[in-house]
């Protein structure tokens, strides 16, 4: 498999991996600079030259692995016979400079609802690295030219055209943040339903009114879920935690900037913590 299929199985596969690639070769070595090697936790692909080369790039690849590395890393090898190696001597002669970069699992953000405040919302979170889903019940809100503003996206953008959205849930990659901000509100309430249900995702933020949460919350009791797991949504979403707004404002591309905010305020708290 060449190293860019890897890379992006990696991330499709949310397995955290490190890029490795020579930079500089002085004398003689078995690659030349721009080779690459790609290193999972339990998988390579690709090449920097075999041997004791390329064992010690990938015991260092694995070590950062193993310490949440974020970043990049420098390494020099020397392939000579009186260099001290661990992995069998080459003696090329040469020196090889590697550089070691960190490919780390990238948020997921799962959109219900791309109606205008939901679209907003995925042109804000377009631009950032993650990987972002787009789930509507309705056909047309789905539509290639309607959705041709998130063409430039730097996320990975994947859409789901679901009749029964909250199926959906159970196809989005673990630790997802799911935002509920359909066109129903008894579509939103069969999302927060089962969204309780599941218990590989991260976050869940509903869009809506205080009393819309009120009335939903007396819903969730009657459908048998503990205050506690019930307290797993927030809603309403895009306030600060105070209560208000991040952004005040009631046009629907206010809303979704208020809303980004607070999720990439969340997200941003996360990386620090890992």
């Amino acid at each position: 498999m060449h190293w860019t299929e890897a890379v992006r199985r990696l991330r499709r596969d949310r397995v955290p991996g490190v890029l490795v690639t020579i930079t500089d070769v002085r004398g003689h070595a078995p690659r030349e600079a721009g080779a690459k090697l790609v290193v999972s936790p339990d998988a390579t692909w690709g090449s920097v030259g075999g041997g004791n080369l390329e064992e010690t790039a990938i015991a260092r690849a694995r070590a950062m692995l193993s310490e949440d590395a974020t970043m990049p890393e420098g390494l020099e090898v020397a392939l000579s016979d009186k260099a001290r190696t661990e992995h069998g001597r080459q003696c090329c002669g040469g020196d090889v400079t590697l550089l070691l970069e960190p490919l780390a699992v990238v948020p997921a953000v799962a959109i219900f609802g791309v109606g205008h405040v939901g679209l907003e919302l995925a042109r804000i979170l377009a631009r950032h690295d993650l990987e972002l889903h787009l789930v509507d019940s309705r056909r047309d809100q789905l539509d290639t030219d309607r959705l041709a503003v998130l063409d430039d996206s730097v996320a990975g953008i994947h859409v789901h055209h679901a009749p029964v959205p909250e199926v959906e849930l159970g196809g989005v990659p673990a630790g997802s943040h799911v935002l509920i901000l359909t066109h129903d509100h008894a579509e939103d309430f069969a999302l927060c339903d089962a969204a309780l249900r599941c218990a590989h995702l991260g976050s869940v933020g509903l869009i809506g009114s205080t009393a819309k949460w009120t009335r939903f919350r007396q819903g969730l009791r009657v459908e048998g879920h503990e205050e506690a797991v019930i307290d797993r949504i927030v809603s309403p979403i895009g306030q600060a935690a105070e209560g208000e707004a991040v952004v005040a404002g009631k046009e629907p591309a206010v809303i979704a900037l208020s809303v980004a905010t607070s999720l990439l305020s969340r997200l941003a708290t996360e990386q620090v913590r890992r």
